[in-house]
């Protein structure tokens, strides 16, 4: 029961966002009845006030947040964030975002090698980076430049990026390959 539990609370860590309960019954191979016990369960492991996070929970969706009680610290440490110059993963992810876009946060996150929830959550608050639904595949979001972005840039579009034609393609086969890679394993 603990390593179900542990692997419930990997899956909403690395996704991220709220998650549809039947998506989470269909990952983690468990029958509806079993995966309330685990989201209680873990719900009991995070009401230890040693615990920073909780569960954010409905009857279709449940997600991995932070307690209420840290909004405070952690509102201060993003206003820090957003005054401070782009630290090397937040350009990095820009980076990736602005040759490889429109981006989906599983690919960003696979390319990346990390979770890249907080970085786009930094670049979003920035303005450099937005979110939308992916048309290609309903019920995803994709991340791409903002015209903001692109204003900074010196560009009216990506394609006018420097080298843009040969990151954009280094980029999609490198993402699409992995892919397959790990989908083969």
């Amino acid at each position: 029961m603990q390593e179900k539990i542990a692997r419930l609370e990997a899956l909403l860590f690395t996704h991220g966002e709220p998650m549809k309960r039947l998506k989470v019954e269909k990952i983690l191979e468990v029958k509806r009845e079993e995966c309330e016990a685990l989201i209680k369960a873990l719900q009991a492991e995070f009401a230890s006030e040693a615990r920073g996070l909780t569960l954010l929970s409905t009857p279709e969706e449940i997600q991995l947040v932070t307690k209420p009680q840290f909004g405070g610290l952690l509102l201060a440490f993003m206003k820090e964030e957003l005054t401070e110059e782009l630290t090397p993963a937040t350009l990095e992810a820009l980076s990736l975002v602005a040759y490889g876009g429109p981006i989906s946060r599983a690919r960003l996150d696979f390319l990346r090698g990390v979770n890249s929830s907080f970085t786009l959550r930094t670049l979003r608050l920035r303005g450099l980076v937005e979110k939308s639904a992916d048309p290609a595949a309903p019920h995803s979001t994709v991340y791409d430049l903002t015209a903001d972005s692109l204003r900074h840039l010196g560009v009216g579009r990506r394609e006018e990026l420097p080298r843009y034609a040969e990151f954009h393609t280094y980029i999609d086969s490198a993402a699409t390959q992995g892919f397959k890679e790990n989908i083969e394993v």
